[in-house]
This record gives C-alpha cells, structure tokens and sequence, in this order.
C-alpha cells in the first residue's frame, strides 16, 4: 500500500480563509450593487433629459429650452382647432388677448415654472464657478506655494495643515451660513454674485491648497537645488523650475473643485441665487460694479425648487430631466477641458 504524500501548500479550509472568502465577495457584491446603481439613475437622467434637449426634426436641439427665461406654463383645449396646446406665459396672454378681440374666453391649466428655458440659469451657473474658481485657484495656489516651499516645517505649519483637512469636511450648509453672516450682513454685499463666488470659493479653498501643495511636493528636490545652484532666486526657482511641473495636480484639484462647486445648493441659496430673475446680469446696469452685486439664477438652485417647491406632473418632470441633463453636460465639459489640459501639461512635462 501506497502512502500518500503530503503536501504542506495545499490549500487547506479554515475559518480565516471562509471569512476572507466572505468579505471579499460582500466587498465585490456592494461594488457591483454602486455601480448598477449609478448606471441606472445617470441612464434614467439622460433618457428622459434627452427627450427634452433634442428633437426628432431640425434644427434637432430645443434651442428654446436653451435660451429662453423660465415661464408659467398654460395647457389648454384650442377653441379654434380644438387640439390641446401648450403655451408659456408671454405667448399665452398674447393669445388669449387675439381671442378676446373675437369675444372668445380661454381657460387654461396653469403648471408654475414649468414653460420657457433655463438660459438665466446657465448664465448665473457659468458665472458662480468661474468667479469661485479663479478666487480658489489664485488663494489656494499661493497658499500651497507658501506651505510648501517658504514656511518653516515646524508645529505651526502642521497645526494649520491639520485645520484645512477638518475644513474639507465642514458641510456646506455651514459655508453658506458664514457667508451669509460675513459677506451679506457684514461687508453688506448684500445677496449678490460676489457674496457666492466668495462663499463658494472658501468652501473649496481646503481641497485645492491640499492638492496643490502635494503636487508642488511630488516635484523631485533635485529641480530645486539645480536651479539655485545657478544662480536663480528662490522664487524664480518656484515660478520655472517647480510650479510648470506641478500644474497637472493643480488642475486635477481644480476638476474635483469645479465638480464640487457646480453641485452645491445650500451655500448659493443663502447668499446668491434667485429663483427668478428678469434680467441678465448684464442688462439694467447703472454703473459697472453693479454686474458683482446682484443676484443670479442657477441651476442647482432651479433643481431644487423644481424637485421641491412645485407640484410633480408630467410637465414639471420634462424641465426637470431637461435641467439637470444640461447641468451634467456642462459639469462634464468642464471637467473634459481640464482633463485634455491636465494630460497635455503632463506629456509636457516629463521626468
């Protein structure tokens, strides 16, 4: 009789290994069961958004939805061809005036917020990022300059690292309560463009110094020494020598920056936005300073009122999708943009 051979790296069962076995599946099972998740909500956005965005005949594109401000929207039984229409609140009363001329009354369902574009919200979105993103990138590069190449590494400098990681996880309601207590009531800003591009840029400030500062950091030593060792100041050394070779982790905060500062609502809802505005920002203006200290639309703002303030129909529904789908594109745009740059910047530079 053969003795068998025994074989000490063969697996053998046992409760660590069935333990690992079972974590590593509910791990994999709670990825997969995200990422379905997220498939399943961005394609019911993108389903229904698109049937508002596009058309089936030229010029393929609702160009009303895109430049139009938003209305009330009337639906009503046409007594002249007996066919439902839907009009918005301009058209409508233009209408129903033709009509009263005949001495015929027209009666109408009224769905609030529900007609028109968003194209003041694009505006006021374009214009709250760009503005909060300057001021960030500006504040929050220097900063990281300072941080990580002039301030003396000691408790000091920890202790302030320490408090801008805490502030990355204030919520953003917060934000908007300081900036509604500083700028606004305060430095009486008032409610105001230049209130939210503030508040939004100090709300993002603590991701783009920690970012940059470990891009400025990630530039090999060696860059440094070889310049001062011929002759350059300590700043021109940072201004050619470090900070081009940073710019790809510069702009990769800036993505994560813009994403954040697109989505929010609870800060420009306390110190910029409206619901309704008339008016461009840079129509009725008396002097030029007036195009900062006024109040603007938004998309995030429009979404929630939407979503939140109005009753739910199929018409409400149809700008809803429309408005967030929008929303998604530009933030994608944008994101897209610094992407291209961040991996030009990157080929660029190499070492």
């Amino acid at each position: 009789m053969k003795n068998k051979k025994h074989n000490p790296f063969k697996h053998r069962p046992s409760y660590a290994h069935g333990l690992q076995s079972f974590c590593f599946n509910f791990f994999r099972a709670m990825t997969y069961f995200i990422l379905i998740c997220a498939v399943v909500i961005f394609a019911n956005i993108f389903f229904k958004g698109a049937k508002t965005l596009f058309l089936s005949h030229f010029p393929y594109v609702n160009v009303d939805f895109l430049t139009q401000f938003p209305e009330t929207l009337h639906v009503f039984q046409d007594p002249m061809t007996h066919e439902t229409r839907e009009l918005g609140e301009v058209a409508f009363r233009h209408y129903e005036a033709q009509l009263a001329q005949q001495g015929i009354a027209l009666s109408s369902e009224v769905h609030a917020y529900a007609g028109g574009g968003i194209f003041p919200c694009i505006v006021g979105t374009v214009l709250l990022v760009s503005g909060s993103m300057l001021i960030a990138l500006v504040l929050g590069i220097f900063s990281a300059i300072y941080l990580s190449e002039f301030g003396k590494q000691g408790r000091l400098i920890h202790w302030i690292r320490v408090a801008i990681g805490n502030l990355a996880g204030v919520p953003s309601i917060i934000y908007g309560l300081f900036g509604f207590s500083l700028f606004v009531i305060f430095l009486k800003w008032n409610f105001s463009l230049l209130s939210g591009c503030f508040t939004l840029a100090i709300m993002v400030l603590p991701i783009i110094i920690t970012a940059s500062e470990e891009s400025l950091r990630a530039v090999p030593r060696g860059f440094r020494e070889g310049s001062l060792a011929l002759g350059a100041t300590r700043w021109q050394t940072i201004r050619k020598s470090v900070l081009p070779y940073a710019l790809s982790g510069i702009l990769t905060s800036s993505i994560l920056g813009i994403a954040r500062v697109a989505g929010e609502t609870a800060p420009i809802m306390f110190t910029a936005a409206y619901l309704v505005r008339s008016e461009l920002p840079w129509q009725g203006l008396n002097k030029m300073s007036d195009f900062f200290f006024q109040g603007v639309q938004a998309l995030p703002y429009h979404i929630y009122v939407l979503s939140t303030k109005v009753p739910q129909n199929e018409y409400t529904e149809r700008v809803q999708y429309g408005t967030v789908f929008v929303f998604l594109l530009a933030i994608m745009f944008i994101a897209l943009t610094s992407v291209v740059l961040r991996i030009k910047m990157r080929n660029r530079f190499r070492w």
